[in-house]
């Protein structure tokens, strides 16, 4: 039986040291790598560090699955038993330019149910946690329930590339969501838009595409503080499939989702 209390602290334990670890990498040269395009970054620094998560959880759970983006987890194709789904560094991009805006990502699921999820803002020593049934917390500070907020007063997390391609559902649906919300802001880093969304930072976030360890801490901490995360037809999302993302307020998320995307897809 799962000693979930032990298993928290463990993780907690190991993101501290995974983000001094990246922290001091910040002194040394980086080897960067591309992956499926220019712009898909990874280095050393992502492979090391989920390759330290992995031997820690496959010396103290041995019987946990892992889910890495980096490939240094398990080959499975169903959710069962307890599974750890992870990016190691989220949004590369910006620790490799910018040194900030990127995050560690931990998803713990027991079959299809998340039960603990661990954003952490290495550079900001800003960790993000949810516990399924007990809340979220912002570094053991409790996050309150979002409220609903209506689109003119909304801040809305989206990357310009999904305004701007040249594909009839980004331009006619997202450009007039864009013209009547408050405001928008691109972040650069799946998990820190959850994390904020979650914190009331952002009142929605919303992308074409991520892969599971980009969302599956994030989606246990915004529906414990009340929020509503689906793809951008409102079914619900697989943690073991890609998909798009669609989170938000109580309220927004359902008016956005009528008003902007179905209406016009």
């Amino acid at each position: 039986m799962t000693n979930w209390t032990e298993l928290d602290q463990n993780v907690r334990t190991w993101i501290q040291e995974a983000g001094e670890r990246i922290r001091q990498s910040f002194k040394t040269e980086l080897n960067i790598k591309t992956k499926s395009n220019r712009n898909d970054l990874v280095t050393d620094m992502d492979e090391a560090t989920e390759h330290f998560f992995t031997e820690k959880i496959r010396n103290t759970y041995p019987d946990h699955q892992i889910l890495g983006e980096e490939g240094y987890g398990d080959d499975f194709k169903e959710l069962s038993g307890i599974t750890w789904i992870i990016d190691p560094i989220d949004g590369t991009m910006n620790f490799v330019h910018q040194q900030r805006n990127f995050a560690i990502s931990i998803g713990i699921y027991d079959g299809e149910e998340g039960k603990l999820g661990y954003i952490y803002d290495v550079v900001h020593d800003e960790l993000y946690f949810a516990n399924k049934g007990h809340g979220a917390y912002m570094n053991d500070v409790k996050l309150p329930g979002l409220e609903p907020v209506p689109v003119q007063d909304a801040i809305v997390a989206l990357n310009a590339l999904w305004v701007t391609e040249n594909k009839r559902i980004d331009r006619t649906i997202l450009a007039p969501l864009v013209k009547d919300v408050r405001g928008t802001r691109s972040y650069g880093s799946a998990a820190i838009e959850l994390a904020y969304v979650a914190s009331g930072r952002l009142d929605a976030y919303l992308t074409m595409r991520l892969a599971p360890w980009d969302f599956a801490a994030g989606k246990i901490m915004i529906e414990e503080v009340g929020g509503i995360v689906t793809d951008l037809n409102g079914d619900p999302l697989n943690p073991l499939n890609k998909s798009s993302l669609f989170v938000g307020k109580p309220g927004l998320h359902q008016t956005i989702l009528t008003d902007y995307l179905k209406r016009k897809i």
